[in-house]
């Protein structure tokens, strides 16, 4: 980042012109201790961001942040779908939300069931 820094003040760039570069220096910087690829595939662990966020942007929307509880429920979606129990997950988590949406109706009425959402 130093020498990104001494590059542009070489470059005698315009303060306009050197913002952007200050800020990716900036974030780099502030992010470094997320950025220890090497480290990573040492250990063994999996490094595919591009993939990951790709899912979490089918999923959740592009620029949304991971933390540990998101990155959890994923991975149990993800088990859930690899598993082949998908059909039946759906299934008991609609009839959770219409139990705890309706609670009268579904106690006493134990056909009922809300369409789904093509």
């Amino acid at each position: 980042m130093r020498g990104f820094r001494r590059q542009a003040t070489h470059q005698q760039l315009s303060d306009s012109q050197r913002k952007p570069v200050d800020k990716a220096c900036g974030y780099l910087e502030k992010n470094a201790h997320r950025m220890r690829y090497q480290d990573y595939l040492a250990t063994g662990y999996p490094v595919a961001s591009g993939v990951i966020e790709g899912a979490c942007r089918h999923v959740e929307g592009a620029g949304m942040r991971w933390v540990m509880q998101g990155a959890q429920a994923m991975l149990g979606l993800r088990c859930i779908h690899i598993h082949g129990h998908w059909e039946a997950f759906m299934k008991f988590h609609i009839e959770q939300q219409q139990q705890a949406l309706y609670p009268v109706r579904a106690a006493n009425d134990s056909s009922f069931h809300l369409p789904m959402a093509a």
